[in-house]
């Protein structure tokens, strides 16, 4: 299993970005996939999760409303669009693989993590 993310980067407050995660070495389409974060100092924070069809999808009540999961089962890949970003959304952003199709919010119910991306919010 291999997740690479990428997308990162330095932006201002209300601007958007679009990470993605590429996905190798499993069925994409069978497993959940999810976006954690993690600023300094802080634990690891559940971000998004999408079932392994895209049918199901939920985010954390910090991010609702202005980050978007999203999934291309064909291309094997991953997405998280962030809008109207804030000092606070600055972390570095995981890409998780789940253990079955469906998925929560908890850490135990994924398997493999990517090395991560860097998102700098200025205010």
């Amino acid at each position: 299993v291999q997740l690479v993310e990428s997308g990162g980067g330095l932006v201002q407050s209300g601007e958007s970005l679009r990470l993605s995660c590429v996905a190798s070495g499993f069925t994409f389409s069978s497993y959940a996939m999810g976006w954690f974060r993690q600023a300094p100092g802080k634990e690891r924070e559940w971000v998004a999760w999408i079932s392994g069809s895209g049918e199901m999808l939920f985010h954390a009540q910090t991010v609702e409303g202005r980050f978007t999961i999203s999934r291309d089962n064909s291309k094997y890949t991953l997405f998280l669009q962030m809008n109207s970003l804030k000092p606070e959304d600055t972390a570095l952003y995981y890409c998780s693989k789940g253990k079955r199709s469906l998925a929560t919010h908890q850490p135990s119910d994924y398997d493999s993590w990517g090395p991560g991306t860097q998102v700098t919010v200025s205010s």
